[in-house]
Protein backbone atom coordinates (compact mmCIF):
# COMPACT_ATOMS: atom_id res chain seq x y z
CA UNK A 1 0.00 0.00 0.00
CA UNK A 2 1.48 3.08 -0.73
CA UNK A 3 4.04 10.94 -4.96
CA UNK A 4 3.81 13.90 -3.08
CA UNK A 5 0.50 14.46 -1.32
CA UNK A 6 -1.09 17.81 -0.68
CA UNK A 7 0.07 19.46 2.53
CA UNK A 8 -2.59 21.59 4.20
CA UNK A 9 -1.50 24.99 5.56
CA UNK A 10 -3.88 26.78 7.91
CA UNK A 11 -3.21 30.47 8.65
CA UNK A 12 -4.97 32.23 11.49
CA UNK A 13 -5.35 36.05 11.58
CA UNK A 14 -5.98 37.40 15.09
CA UNK A 15 -8.04 40.60 15.40
CA UNK A 16 -7.14 43.10 18.17
CA UNK A 17 -9.98 44.64 20.21
CA UNK A 18 -9.24 47.97 21.97
CA UNK A 19 -10.90 48.70 25.32
CA UNK A 20 -12.96 51.84 25.86
CA UNK A 21 -11.25 54.83 27.50
CA UNK A 22 -12.83 55.64 30.84
CA UNK A 23 -12.52 58.97 32.59
CA UNK A 24 -9.67 59.04 35.05
CA UNK A 25 -8.31 55.61 33.91
CA UNK A 26 -5.34 54.60 31.89
CA UNK A 27 -6.12 53.25 28.41
CA UNK A 28 -5.66 49.46 28.34
CA UNK A 29 -6.02 46.71 25.78
CA UNK A 30 -8.54 43.97 26.45
CA UNK A 31 -7.11 40.44 26.28
CA UNK A 32 -7.46 38.74 22.92
CA UNK A 33 -10.16 36.05 22.95
CA UNK A 34 -8.84 32.62 23.85
CA UNK A 35 -8.70 30.17 20.96
CA UNK A 36 -11.26 27.41 20.89
CA UNK A 37 -10.11 24.24 22.59
CA UNK A 38 -8.47 21.83 20.21
CA UNK A 39 -10.41 18.62 19.66
CA UNK A 40 -8.60 15.47 20.69
CA UNK A 41 -7.42 12.57 18.58
CA UNK A 42 -10.61 10.50 19.01
CA UNK A 43 -12.67 10.33 15.84
CA UNK A 44 -12.47 9.41 12.18
CA UNK A 45 -9.58 10.59 10.02
CA UNK A 46 -9.22 10.29 6.26
CA UNK A 47 -6.54 11.03 3.67
CA UNK A 48 -5.42 9.97 0.20
CA UNK A 49 -2.17 8.09 -0.29
CA UNK A 50 -0.65 8.65 -3.74
CA UNK A 51 0.81 5.25 -4.54
CA UNK A 52 3.41 4.44 -7.20
CA UNK A 53 1.95 3.88 -10.65
CA UNK A 54 -0.56 6.73 -10.33
CA UNK A 55 -2.95 4.94 -7.95
CA UNK A 56 -4.74 7.05 -5.35
CA UNK A 57 -5.73 5.03 -2.27
CA UNK A 58 -8.20 6.57 0.14
CA UNK A 59 -7.25 5.75 3.71
CA UNK A 60 -9.49 5.94 6.76
CA UNK A 61 -8.33 5.65 10.37
CA UNK A 62 -10.95 5.31 13.11
CA UNK A 63 -9.58 6.03 16.58
CA UNK A 64 -11.42 5.17 19.80
CA UNK A 65 -10.56 5.03 23.50
CA UNK A 66 -11.63 2.22 25.82
CA UNK A 67 -12.82 2.44 29.44
CA UNK A 68 -9.24 2.18 30.68
CA UNK A 69 -8.09 5.11 28.55
CA UNK A 70 -6.16 3.08 25.97
CA UNK A 71 -6.32 4.11 22.31
CA UNK A 72 -7.43 1.70 19.59
CA UNK A 73 -7.28 2.20 15.83
CA UNK A 74 -8.98 0.56 12.85
CA UNK A 75 -7.32 1.09 9.47
CA UNK A 76 -9.17 0.94 6.14
CA UNK A 77 -7.86 1.22 2.58
CA UNK A 78 -11.32 1.71 1.11
CA UNK A 79 -10.29 1.58 -2.56
CA UNK A 80 -8.87 -1.89 -1.97
CA UNK A 81 -11.30 -3.47 0.49
CA UNK A 82 -14.07 -2.76 2.95
CA UNK A 83 -12.28 -4.92 5.49
CA UNK A 84 -10.65 -3.06 8.38
CA UNK A 85 -7.35 -3.99 10.03
CA UNK A 86 -6.75 -3.25 13.71
CA UNK A 87 -3.58 -1.34 14.51
CA UNK A 88 -1.05 -3.33 16.51
CA UNK A 89 0.16 -0.13 18.23
CA UNK A 90 -1.14 3.44 18.45
CA UNK A 91 -0.22 6.50 20.52
CA UNK A 92 -0.84 10.25 20.60
CA UNK A 93 1.67 12.32 22.56
CA UNK A 94 2.77 15.96 22.18
CA UNK A 95 0.39 16.37 19.21
CA UNK A 96 2.12 13.46 17.39
CA UNK A 97 0.15 10.46 16.17
CA UNK A 98 1.99 7.17 15.73
CA UNK A 99 0.53 3.83 14.78
CA UNK A 100 1.73 0.54 13.38
CA UNK A 101 0.20 -2.53 11.74
CA UNK A 102 2.72 -5.32 12.12
CA UNK A 103 0.80 -7.72 9.90
CA UNK A 104 1.40 -5.57 6.80
CA UNK A 105 4.65 -3.92 7.99
CA UNK A 106 3.05 -0.46 7.96
CA UNK A 107 3.76 2.47 10.26
CA UNK A 108 2.74 6.13 10.39
CA UNK A 109 3.97 9.22 12.22
CA UNK A 110 2.36 12.65 11.85
CA UNK A 111 1.94 16.00 13.62
CA UNK A 112 -1.47 17.50 14.37
CA UNK A 113 -2.17 21.03 13.10
CA UNK A 114 -2.76 23.97 15.43
CA UNK A 115 -6.54 23.74 15.05
CA UNK A 116 -6.61 19.97 15.55
CA UNK A 117 -8.30 19.22 12.23
CA UNK A 118 -5.44 17.72 10.22
CA UNK A 119 -2.39 15.54 10.73
CA UNK A 120 0.59 15.79 8.37
CA UNK A 121 3.03 12.92 8.34
CA UNK A 122 4.59 9.94 6.59
CA UNK A 123 3.22 6.47 5.94
CA UNK A 124 5.91 3.80 5.69
CA UNK A 125 5.37 0.28 4.41
CA UNK A 126 8.44 -1.85 4.05
CA UNK A 127 11.04 0.28 2.26
CA UNK A 128 8.49 2.77 0.86
CA UNK A 129 7.85 6.04 2.71
CA UNK A 130 5.16 8.39 1.33
CA UNK A 131 3.54 11.60 2.60
CA UNK A 132 0.03 11.21 3.99
CA UNK A 133 -2.17 14.03 5.33
CA UNK A 134 -5.20 13.05 7.40
CA UNK A 135 -8.19 15.40 7.73
CA UNK A 136 -10.71 15.06 10.54
CA UNK A 137 -13.88 13.65 9.01
CA UNK A 138 -17.25 15.23 9.75
CA UNK A 139 -20.72 13.94 8.88
CA UNK A 140 -20.65 16.28 5.87
CA UNK A 141 -17.18 15.28 4.60
CA UNK A 142 -16.76 11.63 5.57
CA UNK A 143 -16.35 9.16 2.75
CA UNK A 144 -18.82 6.36 2.23
CA UNK A 145 -17.33 3.14 3.50
CA UNK A 146 -17.64 0.07 1.28
CA UNK A 147 -19.41 -2.87 2.78
CA UNK A 148 -17.02 -5.55 4.01
CA UNK A 149 -16.94 -8.63 1.79
CA UNK A 150 -19.61 -11.13 2.75
CA UNK A 151 -18.34 -13.99 4.83
CA UNK A 152 -19.01 -17.15 2.87
CA UNK A 153 -19.83 -20.30 4.77
CA UNK A 154 -17.30 -23.05 4.13
CA UNK A 155 -17.87 -25.65 1.46
CA UNK A 156 -19.02 -28.98 2.75
CA UNK A 157 -15.92 -30.87 3.93
CA UNK A 158 -16.78 -33.87 1.75
CA UNK A 159 -17.36 -31.75 -1.39
CA UNK A 160 -15.11 -32.26 -4.40
CA UNK A 161 -15.67 -29.05 -6.37
CA UNK A 162 -14.58 -28.14 -9.86
CA UNK A 163 -14.50 -24.83 -11.70
CA UNK A 164 -17.77 -24.43 -13.56
CA UNK A 165 -16.52 -21.36 -15.47
CA UNK A 166 -12.88 -20.39 -16.05
CA UNK A 167 -11.53 -17.57 -18.21
CA UNK A 168 -7.82 -17.84 -19.11
CA UNK A 169 -6.04 -14.94 -20.82
CA UNK A 170 -2.39 -14.07 -21.53
CA UNK A 171 -1.00 -11.64 -18.94
CA UNK A 172 -0.44 -8.07 -20.18
CA UNK A 173 3.26 -7.37 -20.85
CA UNK A 174 3.42 -4.47 -18.36
CA UNK A 175 1.80 -6.36 -15.45
CA UNK A 176 3.95 -6.11 -12.31
CA UNK A 177 1.72 -7.95 -9.85
CA UNK A 178 1.79 -11.69 -9.24
CA UNK A 179 -0.83 -13.38 -7.08
CA UNK A 180 -3.37 -16.16 -6.65
CA UNK A 181 -6.24 -15.30 -4.30
CA UNK A 182 -9.77 -16.34 -3.45
CA UNK A 183 -12.00 -13.24 -3.57
CA UNK A 184 -15.71 -13.46 -2.86
CA UNK A 185 -16.88 -16.54 -4.69
CA UNK A 186 -14.11 -16.88 -7.26
CA UNK A 187 -10.42 -17.52 -7.74
CA UNK A 188 -8.29 -14.79 -9.31
CA UNK A 189 -4.84 -15.47 -10.71
CA UNK A 190 -2.56 -12.78 -12.13
CA UNK A 191 0.77 -13.27 -13.93
CA UNK A 192 1.22 -16.99 -13.24
CA UNK A 193 3.15 -19.39 -15.45
CA UNK A 194 1.89 -22.93 -15.87
CA UNK A 195 4.81 -24.04 -13.71
CA UNK A 196 3.53 -21.70 -10.98
CA UNK A 197 0.06 -23.27 -11.17
CA UNK A 198 1.48 -26.80 -11.03
CA UNK A 199 3.66 -25.87 -8.05
CA UNK A 200 0.62 -24.45 -6.23
CA UNK A 201 -1.71 -27.33 -7.07
CA UNK A 202 0.72 -30.10 -6.11
CA UNK A 203 2.90 -28.40 -3.43
CA UNK A 204 6.08 -28.59 -5.49
CA UNK A 205 9.28 -26.63 -5.96
CA UNK A 206 10.45 -25.89 -9.50
CA UNK A 207 13.08 -28.63 -9.48
CA UNK A 208 10.36 -31.18 -8.74
CA UNK A 209 8.75 -30.60 -12.15
CA UNK A 210 10.63 -32.80 -14.59
CA UNK A 211 10.68 -32.94 -18.44
CA UNK A 212 8.44 -29.86 -18.84
CA UNK A 213 8.53 -27.82 -22.09
CA UNK A 214 10.17 -24.40 -21.78
CA UNK A 215 6.95 -22.44 -22.34
CA UNK A 216 5.53 -23.79 -19.07
CA UNK A 217 7.94 -21.47 -17.30
CA UNK A 218 7.84 -18.47 -19.66
CA UNK A 219 4.22 -17.99 -20.84
CA UNK A 220 2.13 -16.22 -18.20
CA UNK A 221 -1.62 -16.21 -17.64
CA UNK A 222 -4.46 -14.43 -15.83
CA UNK A 223 -7.38 -16.59 -14.70
CA UNK A 224 -10.84 -15.86 -13.32
CA UNK A 225 -12.70 -18.99 -12.24
CA UNK A 226 -15.93 -19.77 -10.35
CA UNK A 227 -16.67 -23.13 -8.76
CA UNK A 228 -19.75 -25.30 -9.20
CA UNK A 229 -20.15 -25.63 -5.42
CA UNK A 230 -21.23 -22.79 -3.11
CA UNK A 231 -19.12 -21.68 -0.17
CA UNK A 232 -15.48 -20.96 0.57
CA UNK A 233 -13.18 -23.88 -0.25
CA UNK A 234 -10.57 -25.23 2.08
CA UNK A 235 -6.95 -25.11 0.96
CA UNK A 236 -7.14 -28.71 -0.25
CA UNK A 237 -10.40 -28.08 -2.12
CA UNK A 238 -8.90 -25.07 -3.90
CA UNK A 239 -5.88 -27.12 -4.97
CA UNK A 240 -8.19 -29.90 -6.15
CA UNK A 241 -10.03 -27.42 -8.38
CA UNK A 242 -6.76 -26.12 -9.82
CA UNK A 243 -5.63 -29.70 -10.50
CA UNK A 244 -8.85 -30.34 -12.45
CA UNK A 245 -8.40 -27.04 -14.32
CA UNK A 246 -4.89 -28.08 -15.39
CA UNK A 247 -6.14 -31.41 -16.69
CA UNK A 248 -9.21 -29.93 -18.44
CA UNK A 249 -7.87 -26.70 -19.98
CA UNK A 250 -4.15 -27.52 -20.38
CA UNK A 251 -4.54 -31.27 -21.03
CA UNK A 252 -1.88 -31.89 -18.38
CA UNK A 253 -0.80 -35.52 -17.96
CA UNK A 254 2.04 -36.72 -15.75
CA UNK A 255 3.32 -39.51 -13.55
CA UNK A 256 4.93 -39.34 -10.12
CA UNK A 257 8.40 -40.54 -9.20
CA UNK A 258 11.17 -39.87 -6.67
CA UNK A 259 14.61 -38.41 -7.24
CA UNK A 260 17.67 -38.04 -5.06
CA UNK A 261 18.52 -34.32 -4.93
CA UNK A 262 19.76 -31.48 -2.77
CA UNK A 263 17.00 -30.19 -0.51
CA UNK A 264 16.31 -28.39 2.76
CA UNK A 265 14.81 -30.34 5.66
CA UNK A 266 12.70 -28.57 8.29
CA UNK A 267 12.62 -29.99 11.83
CA UNK A 268 11.68 -28.73 15.31
CA UNK A 269 14.34 -27.27 17.60
CA UNK A 270 14.97 -28.59 21.09
CA UNK A 271 12.58 -26.12 22.79
CA UNK A 272 10.20 -25.48 19.90
CA UNK A 273 8.05 -24.50 18.38
CA UNK A 274 7.78 -20.75 19.16
CA UNK A 275 4.58 -20.18 17.19
CA UNK A 276 0.95 -19.55 18.05
CA UNK A 277 -1.42 -22.33 17.10
CA UNK A 278 -4.55 -21.14 15.30
CA UNK A 279 -7.73 -22.83 16.51
CA UNK A 280 -10.24 -20.19 15.33
CA UNK A 281 -10.84 -21.42 11.77
CA UNK A 282 -9.04 -24.72 11.17
CA UNK A 283 -10.87 -25.34 7.87
CA UNK A 284 -10.36 -21.83 6.47
CA UNK A 285 -7.90 -20.82 3.80
CA UNK A 286 -4.33 -20.12 4.90
CA UNK A 287 -2.85 -16.64 4.50
CA UNK A 288 0.84 -16.27 3.66
CA UNK A 289 2.31 -13.09 2.19
CA UNK A 290 5.40 -10.93 2.17
CA UNK A 291 5.41 -7.36 3.34
CA UNK A 292 8.13 -6.43 2.51
CA UNK A 293 10.57 -8.96 1.04
CA UNK A 294 12.24 -10.58 4.04
CA UNK A 295 9.16 -10.30 6.23
CA UNK A 296 6.73 -13.21 5.96
CA UNK A 297 3.30 -13.05 7.60
CA UNK A 298 1.64 -16.41 8.16
CA UNK A 299 -1.92 -17.00 9.34
CA UNK A 300 -3.87 -20.24 9.72
CA UNK A 301 -1.22 -22.20 7.83
CA UNK A 302 0.06 -25.74 8.13
CA UNK A 303 3.75 -26.58 8.08
CA UNK A 304 3.15 -27.96 4.59
CA UNK A 305 1.77 -24.56 3.53
CA UNK A 306 4.90 -22.90 4.96
CA UNK A 307 7.41 -25.25 3.34
CA UNK A 308 5.54 -25.05 0.02
CA UNK A 309 5.81 -21.26 0.01
CA UNK A 310 9.47 -21.28 1.01
CA UNK A 311 10.45 -23.73 -1.71
CA UNK A 312 8.37 -22.05 -4.42
CA UNK A 313 9.32 -18.41 -3.80
CA UNK A 314 12.34 -18.05 -1.49
CA UNK A 315 14.72 -20.99 -1.84
CA UNK A 316 16.30 -22.66 -4.84
CA UNK A 317 15.54 -26.26 -3.89
CA UNK A 318 12.75 -28.35 -2.34
CA UNK A 319 11.90 -27.98 1.36
CA UNK A 320 10.86 -31.19 3.10
CA UNK A 321 8.67 -30.95 6.22
CA UNK A 322 9.84 -33.32 8.93
CA UNK A 323 8.61 -31.31 11.91
CA UNK A 324 5.79 -33.71 12.71
CA UNK A 325 3.66 -30.65 13.60
CA UNK A 326 -0.04 -30.84 12.79
CA UNK A 327 -2.67 -28.11 12.93
CA UNK A 328 -2.60 -24.48 11.81
CA UNK A 329 -0.14 -21.79 12.93
CA UNK A 330 0.23 -17.98 13.08
CA UNK A 331 3.61 -16.25 13.06
CA UNK A 332 5.72 -13.51 11.48
CA UNK A 333 9.24 -14.32 10.29
CA UNK A 334 11.74 -11.50 9.65
CA UNK A 335 15.15 -12.02 8.07
CA UNK A 336 17.72 -10.35 5.82
CA UNK A 337 17.60 -12.12 2.43
CA UNK A 338 20.76 -12.92 0.49
CA UNK A 339 21.34 -12.88 -3.26
CA UNK A 340 20.43 -16.56 -3.66
CA UNK A 341 16.85 -16.05 -2.43
CA UNK A 342 13.67 -15.02 -4.25
CA UNK A 343 15.11 -15.90 -7.67
CA UNK A 344 11.92 -17.89 -8.33
CA UNK A 345 9.99 -14.61 -8.16
CA UNK A 346 12.40 -12.84 -10.49
CA UNK A 347 13.59 -10.56 -7.68
CA UNK A 348 17.23 -9.55 -7.45
CA UNK A 349 17.99 -9.06 -3.77
CA UNK A 350 20.65 -6.39 -3.12
CA UNK A 351 23.50 -7.28 -0.76
CA UNK A 352 22.73 -6.31 2.86
CA UNK A 353 24.24 -3.14 4.27
CA UNK A 354 27.30 -4.11 6.28
CA UNK A 355 26.81 -1.31 8.83
CA UNK A 356 23.13 -1.90 9.64
CA UNK A 357 23.18 -3.03 13.26
CA UNK A 358 19.38 -3.35 13.33
CA UNK A 359 19.11 -5.67 10.32
CA UNK A 360 17.33 -8.97 10.99
CA UNK A 361 19.47 -12.13 10.97
CA UNK A 362 19.93 -14.41 7.93
CA UNK A 363 17.09 -16.80 7.10
CA UNK A 364 18.40 -19.96 8.78
CA UNK A 365 19.25 -18.09 11.99
CA UNK A 366 15.89 -16.29 11.98
CA UNK A 367 13.96 -19.56 11.65
CA UNK A 368 15.84 -20.99 14.63
CA UNK A 369 15.68 -17.89 16.84
CA UNK A 370 12.15 -16.73 16.06
CA UNK A 371 10.32 -20.03 15.48
CA UNK A 372 12.63 -22.56 17.17
CA UNK A 373 12.59 -24.63 14.00
CA UNK A 374 15.70 -25.83 12.20
CA UNK A 375 16.25 -25.66 8.43
CA UNK A 376 19.23 -27.68 7.19
CA UNK A 377 20.64 -28.50 3.75
CA UNK A 378 20.62 -32.24 3.06
CA UNK A 379 20.59 -34.62 0.15
CA UNK A 380 17.48 -36.80 0.25
CA UNK A 381 14.80 -38.55 -1.82
CA UNK A 382 12.30 -35.99 -3.06
CA UNK A 383 8.98 -36.60 -4.88
CA UNK A 384 8.94 -35.35 -8.49
CA UNK A 385 6.22 -34.89 -11.10
CA UNK A 386 7.23 -36.02 -14.61
CA UNK A 387 5.34 -34.25 -17.41
CA UNK A 388 4.02 -36.66 -20.04
CA UNK A 389 1.81 -34.24 -22.03
CA UNK A 390 0.65 -30.61 -21.87
CA UNK A 391 -0.97 -28.10 -24.25
CA UNK A 392 -1.54 -24.37 -24.33
CA UNK A 393 -4.95 -23.54 -22.79
CA UNK A 394 -8.07 -24.45 -24.72
CA UNK A 395 -10.34 -21.54 -25.83
CA UNK A 396 -12.61 -19.88 -23.27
Amino acid sequence: MMGMSRRTLLVWVAGVAMGAVACGQTQTSAAAPAPAAKAGIIGNWQGTLHAPGGRDLRTVLKITRDDKGALHGMFYSIDQSGQGIATSSISFDNDTLRYGIEFISLSYEGKMSADGNSISGTSTQGDHALPLVFERATPATEWAMPAPPPRLPPMAPDAHPTFEVATIKPTKPDEQRTFLIWRGDEMQVVNFSLNDLVKFAYDLQGKQIVEAPDWMGTDRFDIDAKPDTPGQPSGDQLKEMVQKLLADRFALKFHKDEKDMAAYVLTVGKDGPKMKQNTDNPNGLPGLFFGPIGTLHVMNATMQNFTSLMQSTVLDRPVVDRTGLSGRWNFTLKWTPDESQFTGMGIKVPPPAADDANAPPPLFTAIQEQLDLKLEAQRTQVPVLVIDHVDHPSPN
